[in-house]
């Protein structure tokens, strides 16, 4: 997909299709109001005779209207007016995306960032209606035989600008377009299959990232390389697994040396069966999906090296498969961590967390400005939050607000829970020095907790996105968030203008 910018009149811009947002009570975009003037009433009798009403999520297509030069003019209901949401501007983007995508029309020019979204800019309009249709038009094809495509797919989408925002317009969709490649390269690593997205597999991903960027260098470790770290504690989730763990390391310049860097912390289960705390059948192949907190790493690197930011990013990722082998980790068994903490596992299934803790301590070693580890880690974040936002838990308030900030920034929101230490007698053991697992109440509270042993000497955040990493049901498939958060934390770091 490719995107442009014009400042052509909207009478003579000539397209395949135009799209221009309608609102209900018969009030008309600036747009709309345009092309109804030249058109002779074309639209404002639709209205009167209730072809169309302007509700979000209504659409028509009108062609070869007078005075126009686009073959096509699609008309996108978007709620009343005054009330546009970010969800409504998201939500007629991509409806806007699909339908434009099976027309026929392969390029097309949107006018609906000429919104007024919940206070948001035109240049955040532009930006968002980017990432929306990248995020629309993924279709996930490598393992179908015959994949169905749109034999004329929208290949262009453009903007309407004015002299003075053209050039901001264009840095937005440039940025637009990295988020939502970002996205879908999380989204793909995602939704492969266990079989075929391994740790190994994930380690030559981030090889060919090396390969891809000159700002880009990976580095693996082998479990000989772990062992030799004492890496105890990573290193017992993996022994039930034909599949040997990795623990990638992804280093990002955009400045010198003695820049310190963001570290992110993903977690890389390829695959949880929950261990010898074996999971129930029902959704099992949904825990393909455990390793998306390495997903959302590899594509914040991307996005960020596509648009060479200035800043220093280490990306980490622990990387294992978690199974009911003879030789995997039982309930009772206390093993040793990187940093000689002693953790009693009372539930094989909260591995996320040792493989994590490991890879925490290792990341010490960069001087880190910040750690943020993102992981699908408990399911009691998703009864807490559902779907709509991650959970956040952090040892500093100031990089935890500069989280909340981001998420807001992009509409990719986290919400935060308390770190208080009144949850820590819930991770005492009678026989290590903490246990892996807390109880029953506030799950991903002390699952945060456990990891926050491990993270004394830096600043560290938590984000817990197993509510927001992948849609179930008909829709099911990875999401891509929180790469757009990400994205927007190091964005702001940096004090991008976008």
């Amino acid at each position: 997909m490719q995107y442009f910018v014009t400042t052509d009149a909207l009478e003579t811009h000539k397209t395949d299709c135009l799209a221009i947002a309608v609102f209900e009570e018969a009030e008309l975009s600036v747009s709309a109001q345009i092309i109804n003037e030249i058109s002779g009433d074309v639209i404002s009798n639709l209205f009167k005779t209730s072809d169309i009403t302007g509700t979000l999520g209504q659409t028509m297509m009108l062609y070869n209207i007078h005075g126009i030069r686009s073959v096509r003019i699609l008309l996108v209901g978007c709620g009343k007016k005054d009330e546009i949401t970010e969800n409504n501007f998201n939500s007629a983007v991509t409806l806007m995306a699909n339908i434009i995508n099976e027309s026929g029309a392969t390029k097309a020019t949107s006018c609906l960032t000429e919104m007024i979204v919940n206070g948001k800019t035109n240049i955040w309009n532009v930006r968002q209606s980017v990432i929306s249709t990248e995020v629309a038009l993924y279709k996930y094809s490598l393992t179908k035989k015959d994949p169905k495509y749109h034999k004329k797919p929208m290949e262009h989408l453009g903007f309407i600008a004015n002299t003075k925002n053209h050039d901001d317009f264009e840095l937005a969709a440039t940025m637009g377009q990295s988020i939502g490649n970002g996205m879908n390269l999380a989204r793909e690593l995602g939704d492969l299959p266990g079989n075929i997205c391994t740790p190994s597999y994930l380690a030559d991903k981030a090889v060919e990232m090396d390969r891809l960027f000159n700002t880009v260098t990976t580095s693996i470790l082998e479990e000989i390389d772990m062992e030799k770290l004492g890496m105890g504690s990573l290193l017992s989730v993996s022994r039930g697994s034909y599949q040997p763990a990795k623990l990638i390391t992804m280093r990002y310049k955009g400045l010198g040396n003695d820049e310190r860097p963001v570290v992110l912390v993903g977690k890389g289960l390829t695959f949880d069966s929950g261990g010898i705390s074996l999971k129930s059948c029902q959704g099992m192949d949904e825990m393909k999906y455990d390793m998306c907190g390495s997903a959302s790493i590899f594509g914040t690197i991307l996005a960020i090296a596509e648009l060479n930011l200035p800043i220093n990013v280490v990306g980490i990722i622990p990387s294992s498969e978690n199974m009911p082998d003879g030789n995997a980790n039982k309930p009772g068994d206390v093993i040793t961590s990187m940093s000689g903490r002693t953790i009693e596992i009372l539930n094989t299934d909260a591995e996320g967390r040792l493989i994590l803790c490991d890879a925490l301590t290792y990341s010490e070693r960069f001087n880190p400005a910040v750690v943020i580890d993102i992981a699908t880690l408990t399911g009691a974040i998703i009864v807490a939050l559902g779907s709509h936002a991650t959970g956040l838990l952090s040892n500093n308030q100031n990089l935890a607000n500069d989280l909340l900030q981001a998420g807001t920034d992009i509409h990719d929101r986290a919400w935060q829970l308390p770190l208080w230490n009144d949850y820590q007698k819930q991770l005492d053991s009678n026989f290590a020095d903490i246990a892996n697992v807390g109880g029953k109440e506030a799950g991903s509270i002390t699952a945060a907790y456990f990891l926050s042993y491990f993270t004394n000497k830096f600043d560290w955040a938590h984000l817990d996105i197993a509510g927001t990493a992948w849609n179930s049901g008909t829709n099911k498939g990875a999401t891509g968030r929180p790469v757009p958060m990400l994205v927007q934390f190091l964005l702001n770091r940096v004090d991008a203008k976008v």
